[in-house]
């Protein structure tokens, strides 16, 4: 058992206020309080709940909470009510007011901690990963930067945090504060000469330079007669200079560091100065600027001189290890300084930290990466992803917005049209045959569309040829048995439903995509788990369900799983005999016109043999026979003959006639006839004379015949059916009623004689 309530004291207008929070769930861990140095150490309040969870609570009566989409007050009494923080993360600061008043007095901090365990490393990993992938679109060689930014700090505020997030990022990470250590613990170093006056009895090496100082130098003394230079050097100078050498990390290399370091505290500083006392925001400079402050405390930097160029090409900072990873900071630091992310607001304005959207976000560079590399897409439309604005460079990933990625993939057999997007919305107002949605708007997170290169993506839609493939981001998943199923019976699952927790709604949704949206092929979950999943449609990869685990890690992200998934998609856009081919063409062939056929006959059910047995797909021959000898010919040897060949009476050779499945029979005036014969599925022969001579034919009088085979049975359904053929369309009266031609059960069923 937990404990389920926590009270914390308010000073409002020298008066202790007390507020008391109870957990609804006494069972788990969702009401508890941090250590103010760990709380300090995350930039978070103290008091932390859990979102998802409601709770009650009670104020010092004559006091209430101000009333927002998270609190709500008790109509009974003001000062009780209830917190629902629902799927809100992040520092949420409450306004307190008097009673009858709506003035705020006073405020209390709440932590509104994910389900995530491991929200906080997410949090941190996704939005540095987001930076860099930013930083490298700016550096691409025709990107918009040409010069340096200097940050407006009477600038928009939500742009501003947005700017500070991201600088934050980059120097808050471990690899920072790695690259930093490094560096003091080994320090590039150089040797310094310097000059000094030595007394010349101490000087052990005589060079040239002092040769020249000691005959020609001032403030000079005798020597003793007894010394052995007294005959050629009366006196020598008492003092020379000397040159020595001493190791110094006062490099150009260090010097820059330091101004990095110092660059970046100032940045830090100045923008803790314009930020209110009591802010997260300001609470999360401070953090950033006691950690540089320390850094660049170091008795390394002491030594060290400010630059006066930076030497930006210099090997050691572009390959030492350490020095290189503060050079590449350095240089995103910079671009990062550029950035407007206005998407950044769904992220952590306002003292949010919605991992849970940062995820998408982050996954859709992770997915362009994956199908960048397996679609070879060029890298023209990824750079378009920023773009200058009135308030620096933008970047248009944003919820909510429509942001397509277009190219091309080329292969030895194939060239594929790729549009790679992100938030694309299939309209529920489209009719067949455009592209949209069968009932209402649905905007998956991604969606890969395919389609044949030389044809442009709404006639693809209209002509059955393009496929979508969706993935929809779902940070809060724990594992697969959460999507596919559970232990749980439908009678428990039912009830799970009336709480408001529906587990499986998230394959649902996966269904809702690849059932409702047109030309979908496939629907996939991505969530920060350990386990992948495909459920394959059919026999074939496409049409099917599943889910990709994508977690936030530099070791192993499980993108690999996903990027061997696309390329089996590759592979079977490449079979040009797939059966997913073989039913767009049925889709196409089946919708592209209205029918208006109309059958409410008897008919054979189609199951087993007659499976194949569509109506509008059955033909059946109508054929002559010359008198009763003939009749009784075909009958009895179980075939039927038609003349081959270009002259008059001989059949037409289409597939609706080659691949007859019945045989009508009439003769010369009977345009009556129930004589329905059952033809066998393996399709005409050609006989020779002789042949047809040797089956006792009366007089054959052509060289080959086509040859239908007839089989014993034909269904009951037709036992006592009789059809008009003088009114079906290939009907010829007169001497041509001879002529053999083909219906399909659809026009026959009509002449039926009632």
């Amino acid at each position: 058992m937990f404990e389920n309530k926590k009270t914390v004291y308010i000073d409002i207008a020298n008066r202790k206020i007390e507020l008391t929070i109870f957990g609804e769930s006494s069972t788990e861990e969702n009401l508890f309080e941090l250590d103010n140095s760990d709380a300090e150490a995350n930039g978070e309040a103290a008091l932390q709940i859990k979102e998802g969870y409601f709770y009650e609570y009670k104020i010092t009566d004559g006091f209430k909470l101000e009333c927002t989409d998270v609190v709500n007050q008790s109509r009974v009494n003001q000062s009780t009510g209830r917190i629902s923080p629902n799927i809100y993360v992040g520092t949420l600061t409450i306004g307190i007011c008097e009673i009858g008043q709506n003035i705020r007095c006073g405020e209390i901090k709440l932590e509104v901690q994910s389900v995530k365990t491991s929200y906080r490393q997410d949090y941190r990993h996704m939005l540095e990963e987001i930076t860099e992938k930013c930083t490298d679109l700016l550096l691409q060689h025709n990107s918009p930067v040409n010069q340096y930014f200097e940050v407006d700090f009477n600038a928009d505020a939500n742009t501003l945090y947005q700017r500070f997030a991201f600088i934050k990022s980059i120097l808050d990470s471990v690899e920072f504060a790695d690259s930093v250590n490094k560096i003091v613990t080994a320090p590039v170093t150089r040797w310094r000469e310097s000059e000094t006056d030595k007394d010349i009895r101490g000087v052990k090496r005589i060079n040239q330079k002092i040769l020249k100082q000691i005959a020609g130098a001032t403030n000079r003394i005798e020597l003793p007669e007894v010394h052995s230079l007294k005959k050629s050097l009366h006196s020598v100078p008492s003092k020379v200079s000397v040159t020595s050498k001493t190791e110094t990390v006062d490099t150009p290399e260090n010097r820059f560091i330091k101004h990095a370091l110092s660059t970046f505290l100032n940045f830090i500083s100045e923008f803790r100065i314009k930020l209110k006392n009591n802010s997260r925001l300001r609470q999360e400079a401070i953090i950033i600027e006691d950690k540089l402050e320390l850094l660049i405390s170091h008795s390394v930097f002491k030594e060290i001189t400010a630059p006066t160029t930076l030497s930006l090409n210099s090997p050691v900072l572009q390959r030492k290890e350490g020095y290189r990873e503060i050079l590449k900071v350095w240089l995103m630091f910079d671009l990062a300084a550029k950035l407007v992310w206005h998407g950044g607001d769904d992220v952590y304005s306002g003292g949010k930290r919605d991992v849970a959207v940062l995820y998408e976000y982050w996954l859709f560079f992770k997915l362009l990466d994956v199908i960048k590399e397996v679609f070879k897409i060029d890298s023209t439309s990824v750079e378009n992803l920023i773009e200058s604005t009135k308030d620096g460079l933008g970047l248009k990933l944003k919820q909510g917005k429509f942001l397509p990625i277009k190219g091309v993939y080329l292969n030895e057999t194939r060239k594929l049209n790729i549009e790679f997007s992100y938030n694309k919305t299939f309209s529920g107002e489209k009719e067949y045959p455009l592209g949209g949605s069968w009932t209402r708007n649905l905007r998956p997170d991604y969606t890969l569309s395919v389609w044949p290169f030389g044809i442009e993506q709404e006639q693809a839609e209209i002509e059955e040829l393009i496929v979508h493939i969706h993935f929809d981001a779902k940070y809060k998943i724990e594992n697969l048995k959460t999507i596919f199923g559970s232990d749980e019976t439908l009678d428990e699952e039912k009830e799970e439903q009336k709480r408001g927790s529906y587990k499986r709604a998230d394959i649902l949704k996966m269904h809702t995509y690849r059932d409702a949206i047109r030309r979908t092929a496939g629907a996939y979950v991505l969530y920060p788990g350990s386990q992948s999943d495909k459920k394959i449609g059919f026999h074939e990869l496409l049409p099917g369900l599943g889910a990709f685990a994508i977690r936030p890690s530099r070791q192993n992200d499980g993108t690999e799983d996903l990027k061997l998934f696309l390329n089996e998609v590759v592979n079977h856009f490449l079979n040009r005999a797939s059966q997913r081919e073989k039913m767009s063409l049925k889709t196409f062939e089946i919708y592209k016109n209205k029918s208006n056929n109309e059958l409410n006959e008897a008919l054979p059910e189609t199951f087993g043999k007659n499976r194949n047995m569509l109506p509008d797909e059955t033909f059946i021959l109508i054929g002559f026979y010359k008198d009763i000898e003939h009749l009784n010919w075909i009958t009895q040897n179980k075939i039927y003959n038609a003349r081959t060949g270009s002259s008059r009476g001989s059949v037409r050779l289409s597939s609706k006639e080659t691949g007859a499945k019945y045989l009508l029979l009439h003769s010369n005036g009977e345009i009556k006839t129930n004589k329905l014969l059952k033809l066998n599925d393996s399709g005409p022969r050609v006989f020779s004379k002789e042949k047809m001579i040797s089956k006792s034919y009366t007089n054959p009088s052509q060289d080959y015949y086509l040859v239908f085979d007839i089989e014993d049975k034909i269904e009951m359904e037709f036992k006592n059916m009789v059809w008009d053929i003088s009114k079906l369309e290939g009907f010829k009266g007169s001497r041509n009623s001879g002529l053999p031609f083909s219906v399909s059960f659809t026009e026959l069923m009509k002449v039926v004689v009632k």
